[in-house]
């Protein structure tokens, strides 16, 4: 495996693009959006002369590795001589969908279609398609390329071919890999929206601040990031898709907070928008 396409170039599909190039892969990173690829691109080729400066890279692997890259609005320009192909589109099935019927028309026939979902159902998704067996879910975590664990989804038809060669490019990224039969939600998913959900309601109730919940979660329970930091760096729109989703599928539970959705329709989506449950510059 050599070439792997990465689809969408937002804060997901950058992480992934500059771990895979890292990691020694021909990378297409593509994009509907031009000014998403530009940024993406410059995120990523300031991370990799970050990552020289502090002495996690060699001088001269951040060039190499940005090389590795192409950016292309094309998804057939991007896909088609994919190896692997790493869907990281809005977390919408619609979308997913439709990005993959589209892949699946591209595509080599050895090719791997994944998934860089939290929450959604692989089968569905590869459902939609000739390949099922070729269809997976590979769930990274945001900051990608400090993250260290990524979550493989078998989906219904999955084969073990297709399960080996995800856990290889990811494991070729340096990453640990959990196996998890589809459930909604996977793992990890399913118990970070119950804490953050329920960290929302005691905001909303008045239990404490924003910072002292956090402060507690951190100080007590070991937690690296206070759940109300990392909604907002997950973004609260993406935080109440992944909630309704899985109040849908799996019940009252996960019933999402009130106070998210009226962040949400007031535009308060959390770092990215410069206001959440902090303020950022």
């Amino acid at each position: 495996m050599k070439n792997v396409a990465v689809i969408g170039g937002g804060i997901m599909g950058r992480g992934i693009a500059y771990s895979s190039a890292l990691a020694g892969f021909q990378v297409h990173l593509q994009d509907i959006n031009s000014d998403a690829l530009n940024t993406a691109k410059e995120y990523i080729e300031k991370e990799l002369k970050k990552s020289v400066e502090r002495g996690f890279l060699q001088p001269g692997e951040d060039v190499a590795s940005a090389n590795r890259i192409s950016y292309t609005t094309s998804i057939e320009e991007a896909a088609a001589q994919a190896d692997l192909v790493i869907e990281a589109v809005l977390e919408r099935m619609d979308i997913k969908v439709e990005v993959f019927k589209k892949l699946d028309a591209i595509c080599a026939e050895h090719t791997v279609l994944a998934t860089n979902t939290s929450t959604m159902s692989p089968t569905e998704i590869g459902a939609q398609t000739s390949r099922p067996d070729k269809c997976i879910a590979m769930h990274f975590f945001n900051p990608v390329h400090k993250m260290k664990l990524v979550e493989i989804v078998r989906g219904l038809d999955t084969s073990d071919e297709t399960y080996a060669i995800a856990k290889h490019a990811a494991e070729t990224m340096r990453k640990e890999v959990v196996e998890v039969n589809e459930f909604p939600g996977f793992v990890t998913s399913r118990m970070n929206c119950l804490i953050g959900n329920e960290a929302m309601n005691m905001l909303m109730e008045g239990v404490a601040s924003a910072e002292d919940i956090d402060k507690a979660m951190k100080l007590g329970l070991n937690h690296p990031m206070g759940p109300l930091e990392l909604a907002d760096l997950v973004g609260l729109d993406t935080r109440l898709r992944n909630m309704e989703y899985l109040y849908q599928t799996l019940g009252e539970k996960y019933r999402p907070c009130p106070l998210l959705i009226k962040y949400v329709k007031a535009g308060r989506l959390g770092k990215k928008s410069g206001n959440g449950f902090y303020k950022y510059e």
